[in-house]
């Protein structure tokens, strides 16, 4: 082997150390700093599905003395002074995972707020699931039988919302996503 194929077989070798050691040193300082936005992302979204006013930099602080995490079966859930209950919701939509936060009155029959985290549907269209506006209209609903959705603007029903016109895909993959969440943890809620 001449030295040129030995420099470059060493360079290589170096290089490849020293890049490796950078991203092991890099994931190892970032990793806890995610761990630790992901917790406050949940604890901030558990708290505005109960309406729980909060300071950014308080919200660890307000979360621990407001809610009360519940382990159950295998389902967590929170639970707020005053009996409302909220757990995360996750499943397929249209065009990609659909999460978020429902909270329910103390009752088990009423919704008191969703807040969507996390959805890949149609910018515009589909997307709309995750707007404030339009997630308004589920507060008071009743869950029981189920939610239903309806043709924008015929929702009259005590567990009646509206769809998204030109969302059909959307709407119906998000009325079955938090119909089968309420099922299953209403379930684990009540048994």
């Amino acid at each position: 082997m001449d030295r040129a194929a030995l420099r470059i077989i060493i360079f290589t070798l170096v290089m490849g150390i020293a890049s490796g050691s950078i991203l092991l040193g890099i994931n190892v300082y970032t990793t806890p700093l995610i761990a630790k936005n992901e917790e406050i992302k949940l604890k901030s979204s558990v708290l505005d599905a109960f309406e729980i006013g909060y300071e950014k930099p308080d919200i660890i602080k307000t979360f621990d003395s407001d809610i009360a995490v519940i382990k159950k079966e295998g389902y967590t859930s929170y639970r707020a002074h005053d009996g409302a209950v909220a757990f995360e919701f996750s499943g397929p939509g249209l065009w990609g995972p659909i999460s978020g936060i429902v909270s329910l009155e103390a009752d088990l029959k009423t919704i008191r707020n969703i807040k969507v985290t996390h959805q890949e549907e149609t910018p515009g269209l589909g997307g709309r699931i995750a707007e404030r506006g339009w997630l308004a209209q589920f507060k008071k609903k009743a869950i029981l039988p189920r939610l239903v959705f309806m043709p924008e603007g015929k929702a009259s029903g005590e567990n009646e919302v509206d769809a998204i016109t030109g969302a059909t895909g959307s709407s119906r993959a998000f009325e079955k996503l938090i119909n089968e969440n309420l099922e299953k943890y209403l379930t684990v809620l009540k048994g």
